[in-house]
């Protein structure tokens, strides 16, 4: 499977997004793709570009989101094909979190349209809006979506899960949309044939008239604002933390040397200077490490960590 080839790079990444690797004893084990029966011809394209024994069957079952949800099953069995593609990067059993973009040389693009097909949606919103997403759960694949983006956008996401279930959700909207979706759903590509449509969609969209687009983000500077300097170094003056690298910063102080690595000094109703007075002994070094929390701003009780790596 060379990875270079477009078609290969899509198959591969939707198999790593939607795919099922299982082994047994004895070096059995199979790889699956269930999909929706409507979507069928993409697993017989997948059947074609694959050069071993594979079977297409059809089944009709009750799940979470339908009481009756028709699919279809593409299984390979190979040895060879499986251990080739857990060596491009799809692991056995549970992967959403461990799958991360192959190491060897790849057609990006297509790569991310397949991981978009699978785990990924685009069209318009309510309001009209054009939009591309991705819903998963390995940081690296999303890391790698948004570099990609901002690299043919010019806009830049912050991967961050969400608290409710802990898995990334990634959205592109607009022009920046338009312009992703049409890098990555370019004319004749191996695609999901409804998405395709949707990519089409998405590239006829006009923006109303009266409707602005978001002004980009302004990262201020010292140059930009001469007041923001003077302003940060009062908060960081006034905060337990400056006190602290003050009083390290000062000569030499001096640390007990105590046989353990770390050693926690907890000072009640005491300035971090008064604190970390408290240190004395040997020289530090710069493998001596210190982190402060800040228990009560009014009554300035702080947790000095010291950690030497002797």
């Amino acid at each position: 499977m060379d990875l270079t080839v477009p078609e290969y790079a899509y198959m591969f990444g939707f198999l790593q997004a939607d795919g099922h690797l299982s082994q047994q004893s004895r070096q059995r084990g199979r790889l699956t793709v269930e999909i929706s029966a409507r979507d069928i011809d993409l697993l017989r394209t997948f059947q074609e570009l694959t050069p071993y024994n594979s079977s297409i069957t059809e089944r009709t079952r009750s799940t979470n989101f339908a009481e009756t949800a028709h699919s279809a099953v593409w299984s390979v069995y190979s040895l060879e094909a499986r251990t080739k593609l857990n060596e491009l990067g799809l692991p056995y059993g549970r992967k959403s979190k461990a799958i991360r973009p192959p190491s060897v040389e790849f057609s990006d693009r297509d790569y991310l349209r397949g991981v978009i097909d699978a785990d990924g949606s685009l069209g318009n919103t309510s309001q009209g809006n054009p939009f591309v997403s991705l819903t998963s759960a390995s940081t690296a694949i999303v890391l790698y979506l948004c570099s990609f983006a901002e690299a043919v956008t010019g806009v830049e996401r912050t991967a961050k899960r969400n608290q409710r279930d802990g898995i990334y959700n990634i959205m592109y909207v607009t022009e920046a949309a338009q312009i992703l979706s049409r890098n990555l759903y370019y004319p004749g590509c191996l695609s999901l044939s409804r998405k395709y449509a949707a990519a089409e969609s998405i590239a006829s969209w006009v923006r109303p008239t009266g409707s602005k687009p978001r002004p980009p983000r302004i990262c201020w500077t010292g140059e930009m604002d001469p007041d923001s300097a003077r302003r940060a170094n009062d908060r960081r003056r006034r905060s337990s933390a400056w006190v602290l690298e003050e009083c390290l910063s000062s000569p030499p102080l001096e640390a007990p040397a105590w046989p353990s690595s770390t050693v926690r000094l907890t000072g009640q109703a005491m300035s971090a200077a008064d604190c970390a007075a408290l240190i004395v002994g040997q020289p530090f070094t710069h493998t001596t490490c210190f982190s402060l929390a800040t228990t009560s701003t009014r009554s300035r009780c702080c947790s000095i960590t010291w950690s030497m790596f002797l």
